[in-house]
């Protein structure tokens, strides 16, 4: 996959969740996904989508930076919609994942959460 490519799967990735386009998921990751924070695969990853936004209905994500390097993506976005003003920045995320055949194959990611506790 070419770095233009993986920049929009990156993309892709964060319109879907955004739109709310859950069955895009199997378009945008392999069969055998692996997502590292949820210890599971592609319908434990579908399953914390729908969760997340019946919870925060507002959540959205804002593609901030996108870095290739091989097979590799690392991507940075601000998150928004998880207070009760939509537009309040809620916290950095950070995500890697590894691109096979044009599809996200496994996935890292981390939250600097700016959410009162």
């Amino acid at each position: 996959m070419t770095s233009p490519d993986s920049h929009q799967l990156a993309h892709r990735m964060h319109e879907a969740f955004n739109t709310r386009d859950i069955a895009a998921a199997d378009e945008i990751f392999a069969p055998d996904f692996y997502s590292h924070p949820l210890r599971g695969g592609l319908e434990a990853l579908k399953a914390a989508w729908a969760a997340m936004v019946t919870a925060y209905p507002s959540a959205r994500s804002v593609v901030e930076d996108i870095l290739v390097d091989g097979d590799r993506v690392a991507l940075r976005s601000t998150v928004y919609g998880f207070s009760a003003d939509p537009d309040a920045a809620g916290g950095t995320l950070l995500e890697i994942f590894r691109v096979t055949e044009g599809r996200i194959a496994e996935l890292w990611g981390s939250m600097d959460s700016q959410l009162p506790h």
